[in-house]
């Protein structure tokens, strides 16, 4: 894959994480009995960056959909929460990733995704409220971000394996990894 090429994928996930970030923020949340809790399916988009671009690349597309998502129809404590959240996300995910396919799969990958996503945004919460005992939401919340993190795996993992040029970047990717000596 070329440098133009390289950004103008990341160029695209992040665009298409932006308008699904905006989507779901205008849909009233599905989980009434636990409040501000979301699907996540900007998640589906952090997956499959994960899956086919490098870290360093798919850390660029959570950051722009942080930042363009603010910029587009948030506030202050919304960035907070959504950077507080997406960057522990995101560093969960690298770290469950690195297990191997072998130990994990992209839809655990989502799940430990989703969970660090609530500790996240919870403990800014607690920081905003000054006391910890927002953290007893946790376990409510972490089982709403399992059930959505099952959910936005099998649909990353379906995309990733059915659309043929995302299967071309997962290709690339692992080739990358398994050859590291190489060129590209």
């Amino acid at each position: 894959m070329t440098n133009n090429q390289r950004l103008v994928y990341i160029a695209l996930l992040a665009a298409q994480a932006v308008i699904i970030s905006l989507v779901e923020r205008a849909v009233p949340s599905p989980f009434a009995i636990a409040p501000g809790a979301k699907i996540g399916l900007a998640n589906i988009i952090t997956c499959m960056a994960l899956y086919t671009l490098s870290t360093k690349d798919a850390s660029k597309v959570v950051m722009i959909r942080i930042i363009l998502a603010t910029l587009l129809g948030g506030t202050l404590s919304s960035f907070m929460y959504s950077a507080a959240g997406a960057i522990l996300s995101f560093i969960g995910m690298c770290g469950v990733k690195k297990l191997g396919p072998s130990r994990i799969s992209l839809i655990g990958v989502s799940v430990a995704g989703a969970i660090m996503h609530n500790i996240g945004q919870l403990t800014i919460a607690s920081w905003i409220a000054q006391t910890w005992t927002v953290l007893l939401y946790l376990p409510v919340l972490s089982f709403f971000g399992i059930l959505s993190g099952i959910a936005m795996g099998l649909a990353a993992n379906y995309l990733l394996n059915h659309v043929e040029k995302l299967d071309y970047y997962r290709d690339l990717q692992e080739m990358k990894y398994t050859q590291p000596n190489q060129v590209s």
